[in-house]
């Protein structure tokens, strides 16, 4: 009985400190890692990418020699009936041959094959900038999921605060009414105001469930609590201050443009290799041969035949039915398609990073501007509040003053949260935006 008591008291010990144990809350790197593992588009595009890689192998195997053999085995049944110098001659012979081949050929020259082995090359070379932007999206949409969530916290929070006050002054408002200080009219806005917020509340509480939802989906699991960013939190400016440096680099170094730039060279050469169709083929030929049969129907006489031949097969073609006229015509308007896909990625570019770089810029001053105005909005619920103690306001205004600091903090958290994705798109619209960059801002967060 006594090991038993002592076991049950462990036990409730444990789970007193299992329970006041603090609860943990992930911060942005440990969100970020868990997608790398379970985000099924970003393991779709490193599968895309590694089928990708393949293309260059491929190429070369048109420059490389080829091999192939054959062999066969033959069960044979002979008979003979016929006059041999006058006499008649029943023979049958009944005997295996066998026979063995080795073919190499070895292109010397095919137009066709040198341009496909160069779009092997720049394939790899797509499929990798392919795989690149996925990595920067990955980013990209871990930080965005993240930020909705503790932006849609933030909203609730927002909601719950006003709708508490307002629950309070409809109170106060009740029995100020009941003594007849106020009016119906106050009892009745505050009423209103109240029922508003409820239902401003419901929605609030679904938008949390679908952020915390979308997150999920690509962690792959529920991430509990968040770091919440900062109070305090320093955002920075973009490093060069110029946005032409920033549309250049974009122009040049943009994964989007670097896989679509090879894709047009791949294009290209496909405009030389459809053409080579009429160009003549030169191919070094090698065959190796054994052959084992009967010498003749009768006897058991056997012949064994040994080949070797080596030489140069030249292929000329000479018409094909107009096929590669069309074939070439085909490519030269893709190539010219893709040239144009080109350029629009290069625009697209440009474009997106000038937006990123405006909602950095725009985003800071907007987040002092809002920081500004929450110190008013404060002051002036503050100085509401005293109006109303000392008769010269009407709790309308007291509620109106509250709904303006909740939204004033509502609309700081989202600048905040929108400046630090812009930093981030920033950065990916040059093609720079890796872990390291996550890691910069993490600390900018801390637990709930």
């Amino acid at each position: 009985m006594g090991l038993k008591a002592s076991a049950s008291r462990l036990s409730l010990l444990l789970g007193a400190l299992l329970y006041a144990a603090p609860a943990f809350s992930a911060d942005l790197m440990q969100v970020y890692r868990e997608a790398l593992t379970n985000d099924q588009q970003y393991m779709a595009a490193r599968a895309a990418a590694e089928a990708g890689r393949e293309k260059g192998p491929q190429g070369l195997a048109g420059l490389l020699p080829t091999v192939s053999a054959t062999a066969n085995t033959v069960w044979n049944e002979n008979k003979y009936n016929g006059t041999n110098l006058g006499n008649k001659v029943n023979a049958s012979r009944d005997f295996n041959s066998n026979a063995y081949n080795v073919n190499l050929t070895q292109p010397l020259f095919r137009w066709q094959n040198f341009m496909q082995y160069g779009q092997g090359k720049l394939q790899v070379v797509q499929a990798e900038a392919n795989f690149a932007q996925a990595s920067q999206d990955l980013i990209l949409r871990v930080a965005q999921a993240y930020f909705d969530v503790l932006y849609a916290q933030e909203s609730l929070k927002a909601v719950r605060a006003n709708k508490e006050a307002i629950g309070q002054q409809l109170e106060q408002a009740k029995k100020s009414f009941e003594v007849g200080t106020v009016t119906i009219t106050d009892s009745q806005e505050a009423q209103a105001r109240f029922d508003l917020a409820s239902a401003q509340e419901i929605k609030a509480e679904s938008d949390l469930e679908v952020s915390r939802y979308s997150l999920r989906v690509i962690v792959g699991k529920d991430s509990g609590e968040l770091n919440r960013l900062k109070p305090q939190a320093e955002l920075k400016p973009p490093q060069p201050a110029s946005m032409d440096k920033w549309v250049d680099a974009a122009v040049q170094d943009s994964f989007t443009v670097q896989a679509q730039q090879a894709a047009a060279e791949v294009a290209a050469k496909e405009v030389e290799r459809m053409r080579a169709g009429h160009y003549p083929t030169i191919d070094v030929v090698a065959n190796y041969g054994k052959n084992n049969s009967a010498l003749s129907f009768v006897g058991n006489d056997s012949l064994e035949t040994t080949a070797r031949n080596i030489g140069l097969q030249l292929n000329v073609p000479i018409f094909q039915g107009g096929y590669v006229n069309s074939k070439t015509r085909e490519a030269v308007a893709n190539r010219n398609a893709a040239e144009a896909t080109l350029e629009s990625a290069k625009r697209t570019a440009a474009l997106y990073v000038q937006q990123s770089y405006l909602g950095v810029v725009n985003g800071l001053a907007q987040v002092r501007a809002l920081d500004a105005a929450l110190i008013s909005s404060i002051s002036a619920l503050e100085s509401n509040k005293l109006g109303l103690d000392v008769g010269v306001r009407i709790i309308i205004d007291v509620l109106n003053a509250e709904q303006q600091v909740y939204l004033t903090r509502r609309d700081l958290a989202r600048a905040r949260f929108d400046t630090l994705l812009s930093q981030l798109r920033l950065k990916a619209a040059v093609g720079s935006l890796g872990e390291a960059d996550l890691e910069q801002i993490n600390p900018l967060f801390e637990a709930p």
